[in-house]
């Protein structure tokens, strides 16, 4: 079974959402196999690689409502965060452009340490407050990672995988995927958002119950009923 979810490396929904997704794919690998194939998306594509100024403020601003709130909120993510293992210090975030990070994990999807660049990005952005729309903050964390000094210099002086992030971005906007994390099961049922693990497990195992065990002469492929995880 295979499960695309649309993330983007500045969202901290989408890193709770990617903790409890590994959570749930652990908890069912003794009967439900699933492959998780990780899918560009920018929430802010027009970003310069580092925005200036105060994050929280900006975030006010653009969302119509008072500092004091975003900051709540933040203090709220960090303790949801921190329930899934992950360290965030929403104060210090540095955002900006984040096509050249995703460019770099479709790298190491290659050579076979995404999740390690996954995570070293993620520790980097929400604990450490490093710019990782900063081509130099993202070779050395793919050094970090052990991936090779010339690969990375290739990409992000060049435009290697810059035609498969936007093709993970229109897939979205066929899909009308507005918000992430949003996850796609066999391309028929929507998981939008970081659901908890508990629903993630029962959505995957009724799906694989649905569409690879059925009975002989049941309804398959595009004949099965495609729905939404509630959010």
């Amino acid at each position: 079974m295979t499960v695309d979810v649309w993330a983007d490396v500045v969202c901290p929904w989408c890193a709770i959402g990617d903790r409890r997704l590994r959570a749930a794919v652990d908890r069912l690998a003794a009967r439900v196999p699933v492959v998780v194939r990780h899918r560009a998306f920018e929430l802010d594509p027009g970003a310069p690689r580092v925005w200036p100024g105060d994050h929280a403020g900006r975030l006010a601003r653009r969302y119509g409502t008072s500092r004091d709130r975003i900051v709540a909120t933040s203090r709220h993510i960090e303790s949801l965060a921190a329930a899934e293992g992950i360290v965030m210090r929403l104060d210090l975030v540095r955002p900006g452009n984040t096509f050249d990070a995703h460019r770099l994990l479709r790298l190491a999807d290659e050579q076979g340490c995404r999740d390690r660049l996954a995570d070293r990005i993620e520790r980097a952005y929400f604990a450490q407050g490093e710019a990782v729309g900063d081509p130099g903050v993202l070779a050395r964390l793919a050094a970090d990672v052990g991936l090779d000094a010339g690969e990375v210099c290739r990409v992000l002086e060049g435009d290697a995988f810059a035609e498969a992030v936007r093709a993970d971005e229109r897939a979205a906007t066929e899909r009308e995927v507005t918000g992430v994390p949003h996850a796609l099961v066999d391309g028929r049922l929507a998981i939008p958002g970081a659901q908890p693990v508990e629903t993630l497990v029962l959505a995957l195992e009724r799906a694989w119950a649905r569409w690879h065990q059925a009975a002989p002469g049941a309804a398959t492929g595009s004949d099965a009923a495609a729905g939404t995880v509630p959010g």
